[in-house]
């Protein structure tokens, strides 16, 4: 028994006078192509908030702001989302928005939204946090009445941002409840501020709170890694990721490349490079400058060319690269002929690292008049890396009219810096001129300077032990000096002379 009425083209057309029918038999198997639905008109609020959109995106934020007084002149009132355009815009390029994002701040207070609309508190958050004023920032965050797990990240990310990582972690502990991106806000706040062994601190508290870390985590914890030498975790952290989904994240294969090839370990970072599904111009990047920076010149090179070949051009990173390679080879005409590529087919305006790979160049070479020359002909002031590799091949050349100008210039960078004056006197002292490194240690008095306590270290199980000259604080120090006296005794056995050093400077090699 049918329980619906029975239905006929004619019913269909009483029972709703919306619906004619037609016999299909009397129709074209197609439409008619130029017959089109007319489009629904878009609502002009969102039309102008993508306008807006488009201009904060790309930092033409004086832009965005006139097409915001546009659209006000125009009589459309902006929403929530209009507002998060704008701020957003002004968080991601602050030096272009100076004022903008007060006047905003102060037309979503009249409405209440910074209040009453999460969305639009947490993007003035932001806002502040990024221009470098926390506090306002966390003014902002006080008087929202509703927040939710963004709003404390953002919070926690500008104090971590802005260095104020006590509050950071004080913010942290009152969260209501905490997830993947709070713990990242932390490991990553420190790792990008160069606070390497607080972020592995921080990722080890993760784990043992059951928390899963995701890929941002994971490229933090690899920069650390990298930072540190502490291969033993970063050999563990890629043994978690062969067992997550994101174990070929192009991003996360790139930082395991560049954190073996910082501890050393170039043929593992060749490894991922090779299991790599997906390749970037980053990734061959990573593995190019790890290659020239262990002193596999050669392979560097190869995979310099073989990049052009794979598809991709090489930019000042790649050059800087095969530029380090041809240095620490001894390769100068072929480095020459690399900058000269860089500068004339590839278009590329040389920056201060490329000049200092040639300066290096030179140096390594013992060319040091010629490294001398392109120092003077910067067309930037040089800084301490290029001066510096200078100075140390000066050292090995004996060149003391050289090195006092070298330091002239270094003083004038860094009135403050002890290595300035260590390596010139170090330099006079190889010269057998022991007035001359009197005189610099008698500067540094009269100055104020003192020396530095250099310090060496090693990874061991995950932990980093560092010493200093003459340490004896280290709870294994009786074994340690015991091994060091074997050490000793091998290396005299071998022929090895100490070299002569200012004992003021350095205590011994």
């Amino acid at each position: 028994m049918c329980l619906l009425p029975a239905l006929s083209p004619t019913t269909l057309t009483q029972q709703n006078p919306l619906i004619s029918y037609q016999n299909p038999k009397t129709q074209p198997l197609f439409p008619n192509p130029n017959h089109q639905i007319p489009p629904k008109p878009l609502d002009p609020v969102v039309s102008w908030t993508s306008s807006i959109s488009r201009h904060c995106r790309t930092g033409q934020i004086s832009e965005a702001a006139a097409e915001f007084t546009r659209m006000r002149l125009s009589g459309i009132e902006p929403n929530h989302i209009t507002f998060i355009e704008l701020l957003s815009g002004c968080a991601d390029f602050p030096s272009n928005s100076r004022g903008l994002g007060s006047l905003i701040h102060g037309y979503v207070y009249k409405l209440g939204l910074d209040k009453e609309n999460v969305m639009v508190g947490t993007a003035l958050v932001e806002m502040y946090a990024k221009g470098e004023q926390v506090e306002v920032a966390k003014l902002v965050f006080d008087v929202m009445k509703v927040k939710n797990s963004v709003s404390w990240n953002t919070m926690i990310d500008g104090y971590m941002r802005n260095r104020e990582y006590e509050k950071a972690v004080e913010l942290f502990d009152e969260m209501p409840q905490r997830d993947v991106i709070s713990w990242t806000a932390l490991i990553n706040g420190f790792a990008r501020t160069g606070f390497y062994e607080e972020a592995l601190d921080w990722f080890r508290e993760m784990m043992i709170f059951g928390v899963e870390p995701d890929y941002v985590t994971i490229i933090a914890v690899l920069t650390a890694c990298a930072n540190l030498g502490t291969l033993s975790v970063g050999l563990w952290v890629h043994r978690f990721v062969l067992r997550q989904s994101f174990r070929d994240n192009v991003r996360v294969s790139n930082s395991l490349i560049d954190m073996y090839s910082r501890c050393g370990c170039i043929q593992f970072a060749r490894e991922v490079f090779d299991k790599m599904q997906k390749r970037t111009l980053v990734s061959w990047n990573s593995i190019i400058v790890g290659f020239a920076v262990n002193g596999f010149a050669e392979e560097a090179l190869k995979y310099f060319n073989l990049m052009q070949k794979e598809g991709f051009k090489p930019d000042g990173v790649s050059f800087t690269g095969a530029l380090t390679a041809c240095s620490h080879a001894g390769l100068v005409d072929e480095g020459l002929r690399y900058f000269d590529i860089m500068k004339r087919v590839y278009r590329i305006s040389p920056r201060i690292e490329h000049f200092g790979c040639i300066v290096d160049l030179y140096s390594r070479a013992g060319k040091l008049k010629e490294a001398w020359d392109v120092v003077g002909n910067m067309p930037m002031k040089p800084n301490e890396v290029v001066l510096g590799s200078l100075l140390a091949a000066c050292r090995n050349q004996g060149d003391i009219s050289l090195a006092e100008r070298i330091v002239r210039n270094l003083v004038e960078l860094d009135p403050g810096s002890d290595s300035n004056y260590v390596l010139l006197a170090n330099i006079y002292a190889a010269v057998g001129r022991w007035e001359g490194a009197s005189k610099v240690r008698r500067r540094m008095k009269a100055l104020g300077i003192q020396k530095k306590p250099g310090f060496s270290s090693i990874e061991i199980d995950g932990c980093v032990h560092e010493f200093v000259a003459g340490d004896k604080s280290h709870i294994e120090t009786k074994f340690i000096y015991t091994m060091l006296e074997l050490l000793s005794f091998d290396l005299m056995s071998s022929g090895y002379a100490p070299e002569t050093v200012v004992r003021e400077f350095n205590e011994s090699d």
